[in-house]
């Protein structure tokens, strides 16, 4: 076999067309003047053009752009990071309003040369956007943060709408796709998150096309069910370069559709299930769903 030939041809579903109008244009022009990140671009997500161009939602990735951590799924670059940039939240706040977003996900990348992980930046930030934006609504996507729960308690102090931490993977696969993460850590995170205030949704991800099985996927579906998660992602795997994880499989359109089955008989309040699905996909709408499953309980 040849090394072209080791790489699985991706799937019709999987080809998407983009839309880079002039609304798409004008948000990229703004996030460099001021000097923002976020994670659609630096982690090339499939959905950016549909997100900025069509939704007007984004995800700002705040403490910089380069991560202690080296996942190997991850396009985000690594290193030490060199910058804490206590004016960013303002700056954060003021891209919420400029681009009228109902709905914000704040995420960053994980700071393991901080004490705190950059929770007080990231608490700061969901602060600066409330004072701006009173009806927006905020998802944070923080790193586990080494498993300082001191620093889990600041963030949680700001009362985001939606605590998002993502697992990933299935427990067997976490020590090579996951750097320094732990899967019983995210859970005890995610666990801790909801003890700290139970009325604040909490939500995790995980991707599909590593090499894992339907029963490993189930059976992350019922650890998250344990540690008390409202809201779950399923997405397909896309191997950003070829230094990183290549694709075990492709799962098809209707696969993800059982397994959304599967996660709502399972007790999550919304499950967004998918190949182009990612963890901030239709973030907006799963606020709502889960406030709505939470009234009809």
């Amino acid at each position: 076999m040849s090394k072209k030939e080791e790489y699985l041809r991706k799937p019709e579903w999987l080809k998407i067309k983009l839309n880079t109008n002039e609304n798409y244009k004008g948000l990229k022009k703004m996030m460099r003047e001021k000097k923002l990140h976020t994670v659609c671009e630096e982690a090339k997500c499939p959905n950016i053009h549909e997100c900025w161009a069509v939704r007007k939602t984004a995800t700002f990735m705040i403490l910089g752009d380069v991560c202690t951590r080296a996942c190997r799924f991850c396009a985000v670059k690594t290193g030490l990071p060199t910058e804490l940039d206590w004016a960013e939240p303002e700056r954060v706040a003021d891209s919420v309003e400029q681009m009228g977003l109902k709905h914000v996900v704040i995420t960053a990348v994980a700071r393991d040369d901080l004490k705190d992980g950059g929770a007080a930046v990231f608490a700061e930030t969901v602060r600066a956007i409330r004072r701006k934006n009173p009806f927006c609504s905020i998802e944070v996507l923080p790193s586990d943060m080494g498993g300082q729960y001191e620093a889990l308690e600041t963030l949680m102090d700001a009362k985001p709408d939606i605590m998002n931490h993502n697992i990933e993977t299935v427990e067997r696969l976490t020590p090579r796709v996951r750097a320094r993460a732990k899967y019983r850590r995210t859970l005890e995170f995610l666990q801790r998150a909801k003890e700290m205030n139970p009325e604040i949704p909490t939500k995790s991800s995980i991707m599909l096309g590593l090499g894992e099985t339907k029963e490993e996927i189930i059976q992350t579906l019922d650890d998250l069910r344990a540690h008390d998660v409202d809201i779950v992602t399923l997405g397909q795997y896309l191997q950003p370069s070829k230094k990183h994880l290549k694709v075990e499989k492709y799962w098809t359109p209707q696969e993800f559709l059982e397994l959304k089955d599967i996660a709502l008989e399972k007790g999550f309040k919304h499950c967004e299930s998918g190949p182009m699905v990612r963890s901030s996909y239709h973030a907006d709408e799963q606020v709502n769903a889960a406030k709505k499953a939470e009234i009809s309980q």
